[in-house]
């Protein structure tokens, strides 16, 4: 299927300006309210301060892709090109949710992977002034999703589900974290471990189920359905998750931080990433000394190798063949699903992040 094929297949579902300018409304509205809930527990002015500049610092300010397919995806479940005030309400609240859980995950991530930028300036523990606070921050960002999901579907008959959603997306995304740093751990660096199951492992627990299967499942709850009957569409969620990871791991390399709005650092991190996997399968004995003997240290000099080798091994040319062979099999996986609605929801959260260059 060409690109245009795939647009035309994602429908009323794109994030047109309007549903942009409702989504960002929404985000106002519910940062007014934490405040307020803050406000009853604070009588000191600079704690308040402070929240409201660390929300505003972390929450908003990246893609919001994420948040914004849960809007899409319930107006394609609903089979409508605008919802009403209360639907639109709901799914924008239910998608600043997934994004406060972004904003949680990214403030400890760069923390334990001492990240120097993000979304194109420094990481809120960079920040002069907060330090190790960003901690205890990302602690109060995740509490805000409870207290978010408590004010606005309390009553819902999917409150339950919801709570467990977002627990269940916590859980897995900390075992991917557990993962990720055990891998990389200082005192047991081996590349043998970067394999491709463990980079499957690792992508699926830590990017998949919140970036991919979490939005999607966020609107079929509000749209009324039961998430035992769609296990079909999780997998191919996960796949999606893991194909977004992957192209994840190839802009840390590849991508231009102008345009990622952040530096790489997965070769000086010794990242479990896909591109060091592939070199490992694809490199003779003489070209996996150069990466054992470099791969890992800060030493731009030793990174320039790993990044040379790289080039060497066509690696830019592998993932364009993996992009193409990975999006034509999703297509056929997609087109097998029953339900014509959830195929272009499907389709759009693909159309979202094909060929992505940030």
């Amino acid at each position: 299927m060409a690109t245009a094929e795939l647009v035309a297949a994602s429908g009323s579902g794109g994030a047109d300006s309007s549903s942009t300018g409702a989504f960002m409304e929404t985000y106002g509205k519910l940062k007014k309210e934490l405040l307020e809930d803050h406000a009853s527990e604070f009588t000191d002015e600079s704690s308040l301060q402070w929240i409201d500049r660390m929300m505003d610092y972390n929450v908003p300010g990246g893609k919001c892709n994420r948040g914004l397919s849960v809007v899409d995806s319930y107006k394609i479940l609903k089979g409508v090109d605008v919802l009403g005030h209360e639907d639109a309400f709901l799914a924008c609240t239910l998608g600043w949710c997934v994004e406060w859980l972004q904003a949680y995950v990214l403030v400890h991530d760069d923390i334990m992977d001492n990240s120097q930028t993000r979304r194109g300036k420094p990481c809120w523990f960079r920040v002069p002034q907060v330090g190790l606070i960003a901690v205890n921050d990302g602690i109060i960002l995740r509490s805000h999703i409870s207290r978010i999901l408590q004010r606005h579907f309390k009553g819902k008959p999917y409150y339950i589900d919801l709570i467990d959603l977002f627990n269940e997306a916590e859980f897995k995304m900390s075992l991917g974290q557990l993962l990720d740093l055990i891998t990389t751990h200082e005192d047991e660096k081996d590349l043998r471990k970067c394999n491709v199951a463990n980079h499957r492992c690792i992508s699926q627990y830590k990017t998949a189920y919140y970036s991919c299967y979490l939005p999607v499942a966020c609107a079929l709850l509000v749209a009324g359905e039961n998430l035992d009957n769609f296990r079909d569409v999780k997998n191919i969620l996960f796949e999606i998750g893991i194909y977004y990871q992957i192209q994840d791991d190839y802009l840390d390399c590849f991508g231009d931080p102008e345009i990622t709005g952040k530096i790489g650092t997965d070769i000086q991190e010794y990242k479990c990433s896909w591109l060091v996997v592939q070199a490992l399968e694809h490199a003779d004995e003489n070209q996996k000394r150069i990466l054992f003997e470099n791969y890992g240290k800060s030493d731009p000099v030793c990174v320039a190798k790993v990044k040379d080798l790289y080039k060497e091994l066509n690696l830019e040319e592998v993932f364009r063949e993996y992009e193409s062979e990975s999006y034509n099999k999703l297509i056929v996986d997609i087109k097998a699903q029953p339900n014509k609605a959830v195929q272009n929801v499907l389709k759009s959260f693909l159309h979202k992040i094909y060929k992505r260059d940030k």
